[in-house]
């Protein structure tokens, strides 16, 4: 008996369908460094060796864990596609590095035209904001491994940044400030619990939940450009207690001042309805603290300056460490 390809549950007329779609969403995202067009079997980027001297390629790649199922209940397609590259820029920037470009992986049980052009759609856009070119990709239809309606997403970044100019903390030192860039919400972190406490109680405000991740490029990069940071965090899986101390010298502890800010709603609604006590609940979410700047003491108020239209504010400091101690620490 014959059975044809897309009787198999794989239709290569609706992937080919879906590059004509997205060529124009990847042409927005064109920077002056990109080469080619979409559809080719791997996309160009011009290196701009002529402003650096001794360049580094800086790679992240990321997912949006199970925030996915969450959105994708709620139709939110194009939030999809933002929080990949949301979660790869994010990172990238803490290093100080300019982003180069991006790609995504998209695999399902069955390719929806619709759905997936809006993911797409919501990368292109985010792409835009931070300055990146979407150069290629892969859309994989998998029947079998994926359920008719199931799908995964994540995505990998190149950036570049100057040898000797590389954010990577090796300068911090007890004494240096931290700043907090406030989230939108959970991001694209916690979700596990999220959802598990969703399934015995309805959140207070689930648009909080559902909210983009912060695309924080374009806020940073001048306080880059004029080096005023000697260290970033990305406060992803693992929270505040986890992720700052991954840029922090063996020498440097974080002191967090918790009466800086106030627990954003849908952070007290998770402290409360999973009965975490504190420093569960600092490691598990980043607690409406979406990225973490160390700076010289001297330093503070022109960064804080710099990010007024942020609402940045004065979290802590930067202490010595003693033996046995967290690395975070908070009062």
């Amino acid at each position: 008996m014959a059975i044809t390809y897309q009787e198999a549950g794989v239709d290569i007329d609706a992937g080919t369908a879906l590059i004509e779609r997205i060529k124009p969403l990847a042409a927005k995202t064109q920077t002056p460094l990109s080469i080619g067009t979409l559809g080719g079997f791997g996309g160009l980027i011009q290196l701009p060796i002529d402003r650096y001297r001794q360049p580094l390629l800086v790679t992240t790649t990321d997912g949006i864990g199970t925030k996915l199922l969450l959105l994708q209940q709620h139709q939110r397609f194009e939030t999809i596609g933002h929080d990949v590259v949301a979660m790869c820029a994010n990172d990238l920037l803490t290093l100080g590095a300019e982003p180069l470009c991006f790609l995504d992986y998209y695999a399902c049980g069955t390719l929806i035209l619709d759905q997936a052009e809006a993911i797409i759609s919501g990368m292109s856009t985010a792409c835009q904001t931070v300055g990146t070119t979407l150069s290629g990709g892969e859309t994989a239809e998998m029947p079998g491994l994926y359920k008719t309606e199931e799908f995964d997403c994540a995505g990998f970044m190149v950036g570049i940044v100057e040898a000797d100019q590389r954010i990577d903390g090796r300068s911090i030192a007890p004494g240096d400030a931290l700043i907090a860039l406030p989230s939108s919400g959970p991001h694209a972190n916690g979700f596990a619990l999220i959802r598990a406490l969703l399934e015995q109680q309805p959140a207070p405000d689930l648009e909080a939940l559902l909210k983009p991740t912060t695309l924080y490029t374009p806020c940073v990069t001048p306080c880059i450009e004029a080096q005023l940071i000697k260290g970033m965090a990305h406060i992803t899986g693992g929270g505040l207690v986890d992720n700052i101390p991954r840029i922090l010298p063996k020498q440097c502890t974080a002191h967090l001042a918790l009466d800086s800010w106030t627990l954003p709603e849908c952070f007290s609604w998770l402290k409360e309805g999973c009965a975490l006590d504190t420093g569960t609940l600092l490691r598990t979410f980043n607690c409406g603290v979406g990225f973490i700047l160390v700076v010289d003491a001297t330093h503070v108020n022109r960064v804080l300056d710099q990010l007024s239209t942020q609402q940045a504010w004065l979290i802590g400091q930067v202490i010595p460490s003693a033996p046995n101690t967290p690395r975070v620490q908070w009062t």
